[in-house]
């Protein structure tokens, strides 16, 4: 039974802690500083627990001992360390970031890792199975044109001003509003500014906006670099949303500084109430040469908030949970590489939906058949 730590007992790490230790198949261990969300997930799934600070050294190195994995489901601040203690203690590394800087430093201490040990950052849903969908799509066609992705954690009932409730992490939200968003243009890569690119689309009869943020893409930049004239990735809300966190960040200034995104957390936080009752939506829409036609593939899927092991589970917590344990999974199952930096396009979509807990992206899905 493989043994995985599991590092932050907030809302995802509690959840992903669930999902691999109501398997059966883990060992799970949780590590946090924080005792009381310890014990509350203690209650709630049989796994071990172990209190202290991860900021500290020598209680990283203590925690990763006798473990086969280490799953980050804290603030991206803290990866780099925690994956350059895992390179020391032969342990291979999952995380859920979306901060580029992040992920280009787990790559260069992924080059070190020794056979049998991998790094594999961004394993959530934007970037993680985004990535996946997409990179599947693009193998399929013979020359590509255009990759289209967009993600949106949405309320299913939006009832305030900015069409919005915080579905999960604030200053992950403010990261993707302010940070600077890769995209392919004209076959070139280049950075675009996010809360730009403003489009407006329709689906079941709803109407959605979507803008550039950052993150995304993950490394389908790096790996299509060469092989696609144009692709994006945006965020998805209901119409209004964007002009009014443009307002926010660039009217008054906010995302300009350090202080200023812990002033916007502090007013989001105060004035956006947290929701359960959300939906993820996810599209993706790539065109390009197929059997010498041009030709477009388009896959949209909707998940919705559920009970789960008697609890209700937001959609957000839902499909970021279960990508980074079916991933974890697919892991163990040896049907990634083995050794080294592994990006989420080299997961196979169709190992990834069947596997037990990517299953749960299966559900609610509208798309294209895809032709063969």
């Amino acid at each position: 039974m493989p043994a995985v730590l599991v590092i932050g007992a907030g809302k995802i790490g509690a959840s992903i802690a669930k999902l691999l230790s109501h398997s059966g198949d883990y060992d799970v261990t949780v590590a946090d500083r924080d005792a009381v969300a310890l014990a509350r997930l203690a209650e709630r799934a049989p796994v071990k627990t172990r209190a202290g600070s991860i900021r500290k050294p020598e209680e990283l190195a203590a925690a990763l001992k006798g473990q086969d994995a280490v799953l980050s489901a804290a603030s991206f601040d803290v990866n780099a360390a925690i994956a350059r203690a895992a390179l020391a203690a032969g342990v291979s590394y999952f995380d859920l970031t979306e901060d580029v800087a992040t992920t280009r430093a787990i790559r260069r201490v992924a080059k070190s890792a020794v056979p049998g040990q991998i790094f594999m950052p961004q394993c959530g849903l934007a970037p993680g199975f985004i990535g996946i969908l997409a990179a599947d799509f693009a193998r399929r066609f013979e020359r590509l044109d255009t990759i289209k992705m967009r993600v949106g954690a949405l309320p299913q009932y939006p009832s305030n001003a900015i069409k919005y409730n915080l579905t999960w992490s604030t200053d992950g939200l403010i990261n993707e509003y302010c940070n600077g968003c890769e995209a392919i243009i004209n076959g070139r890569q280049i950075e675009v500014l996010p809360l730009e690119g403003l489009e407006h689309f329709s689906l079941d009869g709803l109407e959605y906006e979507a803008f550039n943020t950052s993150g995304g893409l993950g490394t389908l930049c790096e790996t299509l670099a060469g092989k696609v004239t144009t692709m994006n990735y945006k965020t998805v809300r209901y119409a209004g949303h964007q002009y009014l966190m443009d307002f926010l960040v660039n009217g008054l200034r906010l995302g300009a500084s350090r202080h200023g995104r812990l002033q916007m957390k502090k007013m989001l936080e105060a004035a956006v109430p947290i929701t359960m009752q959300d939906v993820v939506l996810v599209f993706v829409s790539v065109s390009g040469q197929l059997h010498g036609q041009f030709r477009q593939i388009t896959d949209a899927r909707k998940i919705y908030h559920r009970e789960l092991f008697g609890e209700v589970w937001s959609a957000i917590q839902l499909t970021t949970a279960a990508s980074a344990a079916a991933v974890l999974d697919l892991f163990f199952e040896g049907k990634l590489p083995t050794q080294g930096f592994v990006p989420q396009d080299a997961v196979a979509l169709s190992d990834f939906l069947v596997n037990r807990f990517g299953g749960y992206y299966a559900l609610d899905r509208y798309a294209e058949e895809i032709p063969v």
